[in-house]
């Protein structure tokens, strides 16, 4: 694995997850012997505000913050907020993105309309997107509330952490009951 650090910011809305997947994620680093450091900011994230991870990792992290152009990875848990973190990926940066769209009090209430074009705008800008359906694949893993652990699976490939690894700190991260579905919710998304 390259020792220089690196990034992975994990942007999406309140309640999908993404602070549990930073977590994982986290301890999936340290399993493989790295170190990581980890910022969240929650704003008005009780339910449908903004919520971010930046999570950095190689074999000494001064600094938990990315600054803009300097992430490796972007996962988007909603579509939209593709858009908004965009300028902190590097120009040969990944992109993740969960097609699931959750609408934001302006569109909800007429104020404004929800991008049509998202995915496009971003395939113009980076060369290396994955599209995820992570809502219909944790459904079929028999959990809906899996999405997270859909898009950990995606970002799995993109890393060279070995798979043994993601799934000790899956196993680490997750009572007996609802280990198997988080398994294959992971599996689904290594597939994509």
């Amino acid at each position: 694995m390259n020792q220089t650090t690196r990034g992975i910011l994990i942007a999406g809305v309140g309640g999908q997850g993404i602070l549990r997947a930073s977590d994982i994620l986290c301890r999936i680093f340290m399993i493989a012997g790295l170190d990581v450091k980890k910022s969240e900011v929650h704003g008005m994230a009780q339910r449908g505000g903004c919520v971010t991870s930046h999570v950095r990792y190689g074999r000494k992290v001064y600094s938990p913050l990315a600054k803009k152009n300097d992430v490796d990875i972007l996962v988007s848990f909603e579509k939209m907020d593709t858009l908004r973190y965009l300028d902190y990926l590097k120009p040969d940066g990944t992109v993740i993105i969960n097609t699931e769209e959750l609408y934001p009090p302006a569109v909800n209430l007429g104020e404004a309309s929800y991008p049509d074009d998202v995915i496009e705008t971003v395939k113009k800008c980076f060369s290396n997107v994955k599209i995820v359906d992570a809502l219909a694949l944790a459904q079929k893993s028999g959990n809906a509330r899996t999405v997270n652990t859909v898009l950990l699976g995606t970002l799995s490939t993109c890393l060279t952490i070995p798979l043994e690894m993601w799934e000790k700190g899956l196993a680490e991260s997750f009572p007996p009951k609802i280990l198997e579905s988080n398994l294959e919710a992971f599996r689904l998304g290594r597939a994509v």
